[in-house]
């Protein structure tokens, strides 16, 4: 994505986020348009926040739980997704395992797509609202920063897309977690260092992005025990101390408290975790906008 869709994107966003702090949540910018989500995958903060900055805007939106569709029958995504465009929609929101399935079906509808996050790919509602915070946390800039992204970052869709949109607009990015958790190929990407030790990515951050333990990687014998990653790993009230005075605390959700962040840490008036919730249904609410085409709010 340019830098230029970007800053347009977190542009809208900010101006959008005022409908937020109405007492009544509701403008006629999308009425009449129609909005289905699509989920293979659990979610909460994603799917919500999509439903609810439709619904906000005054679009139609369904959602297809997957459990309960044709898919557990048989029916292949193309199948399903052309039925759900068969229908009258005028976009499809999806969020799938496999990497690379949002972009095949943007292939096959004519309607617009939306990549809610697809296998260990891309998580870009996700990269956008996490920009918009720091933006709004930083005196509306990027570029400059030192932000520390600190976890699996091998297997998280939100760190890639952290990655190549921070790059983008500037900001030097810091890795550090588990050898085996970290892109050997990670450093090839202009703007970002990689580190063995946690201490040293988070040392000078302005921004410390704590990513989710995905506990399923133990059964692969990617680290220890969650004990051991806690304790060598786990982002505290001691390590954090090495960061700037005015550093800022992220987290995709949802936490491991006591894994890979400290409660300490995650309810300290450093963490902006509430915020990035707050900000995500404004960032998906500049999508829907830029993609469908709305009248002003």
């Amino acid at each position: 994505m340019p830098v230029s869709d970007m800053q347009l994107i977190l542009e809208t966003a900010g101006s959008l986020k005022e409908i937020l702090t109405r007492e009544i949540k509701k403008v006629p910018t999308l009425r009449g348009k129609s909005i289905v989500t699509l989920f293979y995958e659990p979610s909460t903060r994603t799917r919500t926040s999509f439903e609810m900055a439709g619904k906000y805007m005054s679009a139609d939106t369904s959602s297809i739980t997957v459990a309960t569709s044709s898919v557990v029958k048989g029916e292949s995504l193309k199948d399903t997704a052309l039925t759900i465009q068969a229908m009258g929609a005028d976009m499809v929101i999806m969020r799938h395992s496999v990497s690379g399935s949002c972009h095949f079906l943007a292939r096959i509808l004519d309607c617009s797509v939306v990549n809610a996050g697809d296998g260990m790919h891309e998580h870009p509602s996700q990269g956008l609202l996490d920009m918009f915070t720091i933006q709004q946390h930083k005196g509306g800039h990027l570029e400059g920063l030192k932000v520390a992204i600190i976890g699996d970052v091998q297997h998280s869709r939100v760190a890639r897309s952290n990655i190549w949109g921070l790059t983008k607009m500037g900001a030097d990015v810091h890795v550090a977690g588990p050898a085996t958790l970290i892109p050997p190929e990670i450093e090839q990407i202009p703007g970002v260092t990689a580190h063995d030790r946690v201490e040293d990515a988070i040392r000078g951050a302005d921004v410390v992005n704590v990513l989710r333990l995905q506990r399923e990687r133990q059964q692969k014998g990617l680290f220890p025990t969650i004990r051991e990653y806690s304790r060598i790993y786990g982002v505290n009230r001691e390590r954090l101390a090495l960061a700037k005075d005015d550093v800022t605390v992220m987290h995709p959700g949802p936490m491991n408290r006591g894994v890979e962040i400290t409660s300490e840490v995650a309810d300290s008036d450093h963490a902006v975790i509430e915020e990035q919730v707050t900000n995500g249904v404004a960032i998906r609410m500049a999508l829907l906008y830029l993609l469908l085409g709305g009248a002003e709010a």
